[in-house]
């Protein structure tokens, strides 16, 4: 276990993040899907949220994400949805079509603390959500199909 620091505090706050895309339809696909795990990567470094691992699936993301004390996890939820959607949307007129009603993301997510499991076992569980295990370099995977 390693912990971060602020000027004023030691950490260790993990979560377990997982939202799905409205109706559960499998469009984070191909370019979607890397430009998702992009999106992601640029917000998460903007607040200071380290991934330890992430898998972006056809329905569904995952992540395992450290965070700072001073960032509520329903705000990083609406940071991840809101800004991921409105590029995605943006970006690729095939989704403007599929989603008219300008929601890309279900209504909800789903979150827990690692405090009672621990990191290795959500990033195995995370990790054989793909075909591919992650490589050293990169541990935020897409699935390919």
């Amino acid at each position: 276990m390693s912990y971060r620091k602020t000027a004023h505090s030691v950490y260790d706050i993990k979560y377990h993040l997982v939202w799905i895309t409205k109706y559960r339809k499998k469009v984070l696909k191909g370019q979607v899907g890397l430009r998702l795990r992009e999106l992601v990567r640029q917000i998460c470094t903007a607040n200071d949220v380290i991934i330890e691992s992430g898998s972006v699936q056809a329905d569904h993301t995952h992540l395992l994400v450290s965070v700072p004390p001073n960032l509520p996890v329903s705000k990083l939820m609406q940071l991840l949805k809101g800004r991921t959607s409105r590029k995605l949307m943006q970006e690729f007129e095939p989704l403007r079509r599929e989603f008219w009603g300008r929601h890309l993301w279900a209504g909800g997510y789903f979150v827990a603390s690692t405090g009672n499991v621990t990191d290795e076992i959500i990033k195995q569980y995370i990790e054989s959500q793909g075909q591919q295990p992650p490589t050293e370099q990169d541990n935020f995977d897409v699935e390919e199909h």
